[in-house]
């Protein structure tokens, strides 16, 4: 037992942020001190337990057998229970033949003006400046327009790509090269106009905290192929979005869906490595005890999240080799990292793209990359192109590279932000100013683009009115597109469901439908 005096002082490889002295604490109730009193505090409750006594040993061994039942129940649909309790992570069927097996989801936190950059509007530009019609405001609520705002067209020129016609920003030259791997929604709309609730309400299916993001969706109905890397990957270029670390929790599913935050630069997982004087081989010593007590308690009480605990600690121990060779870029040739615009050693979004095509190769189910900086309230003629010449290349590149490597097939690749921006024009002095001007926030119409993964290149799904501001074919609401992206990994997003709190939940909530247009 001398093995176990001094437990690591972290949480799993930065996998749970829970276990801070003892990794018992989530499931024993300990916090702090020595060996002696976890292992007293661990036969006093299992006494207790084992022998019955009080109405409150009982009612505990009822909830957790009510929450197994639940947990298996939810699953039956995509596994056996069994596998399940034994490893949730281990990979499982999909409800359909799946066109794609991995995701990239590139969501850029703020929301891009489609105005501006996919939207081609010449009516809008022939009106610029006058008053927009009454109709636009009259009972509409938005973050920060005011009395009755002007229109504004785009300052940016546009011009046809490819053998699909798409009509591009000249912002975006690379991804014009690209083009015809797109497929464009022009109609998505949202049910929340302020950032936080409309990032939740695209990632999670919901405007408020504690529903499970799309990418633990994806990991609990899937499962995993990557045996030494997590399922789900998320990373994120400058400051966190509004919604914060919900937009990629487990939310009440079993945590180890959680996604796991990657860093480009510096440790790429807090506290994956061991602690000064730990050697591998002590960890491995330490693992193999507690997941035999873990094992033992699992056989007996059954709660899957006990499952979680041992599986998360020997995928951080199986990270200590991957991830560090993963995350280091000097082995890819200098014309990929060229073309990505990527630099060993530097966070940047480029490199982050290029972290993504090396994860899905190594079998990780969804990837989400945030980039923050696209809220261009004012100062749109400038602040947008900054931001364009941040992500135009890394994105083209990341296409290229998926599809010269035989991986865009089967790789879905998604772009869009929370919500659009309005074709009336907002300035941050009030005074009307062009060289100012920003557009507000438009949660009924914007664009998104997916590419690969069994989706129909060269389509352009919906279209909105001369002045970019109503739908008037095709609506898509974001349950709509969530529907699609699990229709193509192979799951029917009516089936993959949770029961919670006496109902059963699923990633679309109450209506939704897959896009058929979008498929090919």
């Amino acid at each position: 037992m001398r093995n176990l005096k001094a437990l690591p002082n972290v949480a799993p490889a930065g996998l749970r942020a829970d276990g801070i002295d003892c990794p018992w604490a989530d499931a024993h109730g300990c916090t702090t001190g020595s060996l002696r009193d976890h292992l007293s505090h661990f036969a006093r409750r299992e006494f207790l337990r084992r022998s019955g006594l009080g109405l409150g040993a009982f009612a505990l061994s009822e909830l957790l057998a009510e929450r197994t039942s639940a947990a298996e129940r939810s699953t039956t649909s995509l596994a056996a229970a069994k596998p399940f309790a034994t490893d949730p992570s281990a990979a499982r069927p999909s409800h359909h033949a799946p066109r794609a097996k991995h995701v990239i989801y590139l969501h850029m936190v703020g929301a891009p003006s489609q105005l501006d950059l996919f939207e081609h509007k010449p009516t809008l530009t022939k009106h610029h400046g006058e008053p927009c019609p009454p109709e636009f405001i009259e009972g509409k609520r938005f973050a920060f327009l005011r009395g009755h705002p002007k229109l504004m067209g785009s300052p940016f020129k546009f011009s046809r790509q490819g053998a699909s016609g798409h009509e591009l920003s000249e912002l975006l030259p690379h991804l014009a090269g690209v083009a015809d791997n797109l497929a464009f929604i022009k109609t998505v709309r949202t049910d929340e106009f302020n950032h936080g609730p409309a990032q939740l309400c695209l990632q999670t299916g919901f405007g408020r905290l504690g529903r499970p993001g799309l990418g633990a969706w994806l990991t609990y109905g899937l499962g995993s192929e990557a045996s030494d890397l997590p399922a789900f990957v998320v990373m994120v270029t400058g400051l966190t979005p509004g919604a914060g670390t919900s937009l990629w929790s487990a939310g009440f599913l079993p945590s180890v869906h959680q996604g796991v935050q990657f860093r480009s630069s510096g440790d790429p997982v807090l506290f994956l490595n061991n602690p000064p004087g730990q050697s591998r081989d002590d960890r491995r010593r330490v693992l193999n005890t507690l997941g035999a007590l873990n094992r033992e308690q699992l056989a007996d009480v059954g709660d899957p999240e006990i499952a979680t605990r041992i599986e998360q600690y020997e995928m951080a121990f199986r990270m200590q080799t991957a991830v560090p060779d993963l995350m280091d870029l000097s082995h890819e040739t200098r014309p990929t990292l060229e073309m990505y615009g990527a630099a060993p050693g530097q966070a940047s979004f480029a490199n982050n793209c290029l972290l993504a095509r090396r994860l899905v190769e190594r079998g990780v189910r969804i990837v989400q990359l945030y980039d923050e900086g696209w809220d261009h309230h004012s100062n749109i003629a400038t602040g947008l192109p900054n931001k364009c010449r941040q992500v135009d290349r890394p994105i083209a590149a990341l296409i290229r590279d998926l599809k010269q490597r035989g991986l865009l097939d089967e790789t879905l690749v998604v772009w869009g932000g929370e919500f659009g921006r309005t074709p009336m024009q907002q300035t941050d002095s009030g005074d009307g100013a062009s060289t100012k001007a920003g557009r507000d926030h438009q949660k009924d119409a914007f664009t998104m683009w997916l590419a690969g993964g069994g989706t129909r290149a060269g389509v352009t799904v919906g279209r909105t009115d001369d002045l970019g501001y109503n739908i008037v074919e095709t609506p898509v609401h974001v349950h709509d597109l969530n529907a699609t992206i699990l229709h193509l990994l192979g799951i029917d997003h009516e089936r993959l469901t949770f029961k919670y709190q006496g109902r059963d939940f699923r990633l679309t909530d109450v209506h939704g439908r897959v896009v058929p247009e979008l498929l090919a």
